[in-house]
């Protein structure tokens, strides 16, 4: 235990002694602060690194589905087809609801996958439709598709496969002329 001064009214009085523990002091607790703050920075860049990582992940991962998809879609416009073939036998039948309940589990299985259908009526949009060719009609306005040759897939706001369109086009009247 230390002996601290004091003076002659009784109160302690400060000596070299505890100055320079107060000094020691002051200089341990920046050193603390500094300590600290460095380690929470270093918190604060470990749980950035996470999250970044988690998201490289994830990325990672869509990226390595999409071929899988794409050929899931393929065998979806399969299945159109066979379904779209005419049937007029008992067995025919049969075998068009079997085909029926299989599209529709697999439209089901991309669904929970996040894919999604673009919409084949409206405007002509090309970021999620391929313009196969035009149409030259008074119908609809132009620039609106006309039919669709094959359907298109997004997934979770990502084009998957675009869909191939027949789009109107404005009448030429030189074209018109030609006709006659």
């Amino acid at each position: 235990m230390k002996d601290t001064e004091t003076n002659e009214q009784g109160e302690p009085v400060e000596t070299e002694e505890t100055v320079g523990e107060g000094a020691d002091l002051a200089a341990v607790t920046a050193q603390r602060d500094e300590y600290l703050a460095s380690w929470q920075r270093s918190q604060a860049d470990y749980q950035n690194l996470r999250r970044r990582l988690q998201t490289d992940i994830d990325s990672a991962t869509a990226r390595g589905k999409v071929p899988l998809l794409q050929d899931l879609l393929l065998v979806l416009d399969y299945l159109d087809m066979a379904l779209a073939a005419p049937c007029t036998s008992a067995e025919g039948k049969n075998l068009q609801a079997g085909v029926e309940m299989t599209k529709g589990q697999l439209v089901r299985a991309l669904e929970r996958e996040g894919v999604k259908q673009v919409a084949e009526t409206g405007p002509f949009d090309a970021a999620v439709h391929q313009a196969v060719e035009r149409i030259e009609t008074d119908e609809v306005p132009p620039n609106t598709i006309v039919s669709t040759m094959r359907k298109g897939y997004t997934q979770n706001g990502a084009v998957l496969r675009p869909a191939q369109v027949r789009v109107a086009a404005e009448i030429n009247p030189s074209s018109e002329s030609e006709d006659n």
